[in-house]
């Protein structure tokens, strides 16, 4: 038998009798556009072959490789509780609750 507990308060979940929330989090580099100017071809080149030199380097190290990929991408899975699913949706980046916990300014 599978048995779940809540990720954020730790309770038990029974399948049977409780509903599970599941949140999955990716995080990854986000590529935004870049706008480029037609003057700086040559220099667009120059700085394309250079980097091209440089991920030759990285590609022959695989212990590089592999921190770079941590880093570009990461997942998480977490299981909630039907009160904890509720607090979540309320404030996921629990940034409400940081706010609460600072003191006034006197």
């Amino acid at each position: 038998m599978i048995r779940y507990s809540c990720d954020m308060c730790g309770r038990s979940i029974i399948p049977e009798e409780d509903v599970r929330y599941v949140v999955k989090i990716e995080i990854y580099a986000a590529c935004d556009s870049m706008e480029v100017d037609n003057d700086f071809d040559e220099e667009l080149t120059d700085d394309y072959d250079e980097e091209e030199d440089e991920m030759d380097k990285i590609d022959s190290d695989d212990d590089i490789d592999d921190d770079i990929d941590d880093v570009e991408y990461k997942t998480f899975r977490f299981d909630l509780c039907s009160k904890c699913h509720n607090k979540y949706l309320e404030d996921p980046l629990t940034i409400k609750s940081i706010r609460r916990g600072r003191f006034s300014e006197n």
